[in-house]
């Protein structure tokens, strides 16, 4: 039997590819491996049966065999180490890699998903105008140090690996912002993210279960 991953069954991304089951396809698509989707509904990911895979009732979940698992980076990480192709050969080289995987989830993506936030849904509160530059600040904090550190290269570290996956996917959400045009290097790198075959192929997968779903209703 195939692995088989969870996904929105109507995401509210409208197919932008930033609904987290985009980094599992984009890491199945980067090793070459087949693998099956379950389309699910908000209110199926409350049910006992999705709650029984993922705990806090979110996707994307990972299933094969016996194995079960839930977060995405727990997901890539999985995959990146049973199959070659995300992580370097060398020890030192796949521990940087994993480093970088970290660093995107735990670094760099909370303040991306905090001034997502306050965008979205507290911009009608009376502090929102004091609060929000503060976030923004973060967020610029964390680009200057990431793009400072990238320099000139292609890569986080050598050769394209599940470090760079999971740290671009984090950074796209800031892409209708604007805030990515104040660092070129940055915006080139996702760029050359987007640009390999393997996102492309991951980014039609995703688009295509919101253009089913439109031409449905």
């Amino acid at each position: 039997m195939l692995p088989t991953i969870t996904a929105f069954e109507n995401s509210p991304d409208r197919g932008a590819g930033l609904a987290r089951d985009m980094r599992v396809r984009w890491a199945f698509e980067e090793l070459g491996q087949p693998y099956e989707v379950r389309l699910v509904s908000f209110a199926a990911m409350k049910e006992p049966a999705h709650l029984a895979l993922h705990p806090f009732g979110q996707i994307p979940t990972y299933e094969e065999g016996d194995l079960v698992l839930f977060e995405s980076g727990a997901i890539v990480l999985h995959l990146a180490e049973r199959h070659s192709g995300l992580l370097p050969d060398d020890a030192n080289g796949r521990a940087r890699a994993i480093a970088w995987m970290f660093a995107a989830l735990n670094t760099v993506e909370p303040p991306i998903l905090e001034f997502a936030n306050a965008r979205l849904l507290e911009s009608d509160k009376p502090w929102s105008k004091e609060r929000l530059p503060l976030v923004v600040d973060r967020v610029r904090n964390r680009l200057k140090q990431l793009s400072d550190c990238l320099g000139a290269a292609d890569w986080l570290d050598g050769a394209f690996s599940a470090g760079d996956l999971m740290m671009v996917h984090g950074l796209q959400r800031l892409k209708p912002s604007g805030l990515l045009d104040e660092y070129p290097g940055l915006s080139a790198y996702i760029a050359r993210a987007e640009a390999r075959p393997a996102y492309k192929r991951a980014f039609a997968a995703q688009l295509a279960v919101f253009a089913g779903r439109t031409s449905k209703g």
